[in-house]
């Protein structure tokens, strides 16, 4: 699996459960007449008139040829994936049969409430299971409930160090790359929502990206740190490690980046070196990765928000709307 670091493009597709929203062709506007010469004193400028909400075309009837889903049930899983956004509107334009049985074309009209966007228009393939689309070139959850199954695998085997509460009712997962850059610019979300959700469980994960040549040895150490000093212990080590992210980019800068990131949390760097060689820290990463690659998690920093996939490094007041968004579909407490 090719792991990536997570750019803007891809967050904005992920926060549209993956799907990027294309702009619909715009009419070329009509140029003005010319302007007769005056005499006159010019108007003052008049303060822009406020963007009307936009109104999407009603769908024809004729658009909507598969048996597979109904509409009620795109609109809501798309209430699911997107009710967290009160500006956002859509229309379900067509469900549409393909040659292949059991695989719908499901078009949706798309804009903004402030008007200040062009409408676009998206499209995704819904699978015969009826629970899971295409969209892109990714798989995604689908259904009234789309989350769910993810959520039970993050809970069952999302095991690395934690803070909050001990409870799972509202699990937020994060899977970072000690090297990713866009994992250390995220750790000021992740800080905030400790503090803003103490209610919830915030857990780490490693994910190791191959193309960084220290971040397995790095997440090892976080494993042993965990293991040898506690929860505490590790997220004052990976603060370091991530604030010293720039050592990491040779092997013996790297080592005293751990090191040091070790002698912060309180504990000896020898023993956690030595652990950190073993076949069970091996293992112990090996496995996170495995969770990740099981939640179709293939970019750094993604958060798991029961079970609902979101990037760490989003906007913190759009990362805030979905956490109490999905604490109230799951009918749990966030704060």
């Amino acid at each position: 699996m090719i792991r990536l670091s997570i750019r803007t493009a891809s967050a904005l597709a992920l926060l549209a459960f993956s799907v990027p929203v294309l702009q619909a062709a715009a009419q070329q506007d009509v140029p003005a007449a010319p302007a007769q010469e005056s005499s006159a004193p010019a108007p003052a400028p008049s303060a822009p008139a406020p963007a009307a909400v936009p109104v999407l075309p009603k769908p024809d009837p004729a658009n909507f040829t598969a048996s597979s889903p109904t509409k009620e049930a795109v609109n809501a899983f798309l209430q699911t994936a997107w009710g967290y956004d009160d500006t956002r509107l859509w229309e379900v334009e067509a469900i549409l049969k393909t040659p292949v049985d059991g695989v719908s074309k499901v078009v949706v009209m798309v804009a903004d409430k402030s008007g200040k966007q062009k409408p676009g228009q998206l499209g995704f393939f819904t699978l015969p299971d009826g629970k899971h689309i295409v969209a892109g070139d990714e798989i995604v959850p689908f259904g009234e409930h789309p989350y769910t199954d993810y959520r039970a695998m993050a809970q069952q085997r999302a095991d690395g160090p934690y803070r909050g509460s001990a409870l799972k009712d509202l699990e937020i997962v994060e899977f970072a790359d000690f090297q990713c850059p866009h994992c250390k610019e995220a750790q000021a979300n992740m800080d905030k929502l400790a503090v803003d959700y103490p209610k919830a469980r915030i857990v780490f994960q490693n994910f190791p990206l191959p193309q960084h040549t220290a971040a397995a040895g790095a997440a090892a150490y976080g494993v042993c740190v965990a293991k040898q000093g506690g929860s505490n212990a590790f997220f004052t080590f990976a603060s370091a490690v991530f604030e010293g992210q720039d050592g990491l980019t040779t092997a013996d800068g790297a080592t005293l980046t751990l090191n040091s990131a070790v002698t912060k949390a309180g504990l000896d760097p020898a023993k956690v070196e030595a652990c950190s060689k073993t076949p069970a820290a091996t293992a112990t990463v090996d496995a996170s990765v495995k969770l990740a690659q099981d939640l179709n998690i293939n970019q750094t920093p993604t958060l798991v928000v029961n079970g609902r996939q979101v990037p760490a490094n989003a906007s913190y007041d759009v990362l805030k709307q979905i956490v109490l968004f999905q604490a109230k579909l799951d009918g749990v407490t966030a704060q």
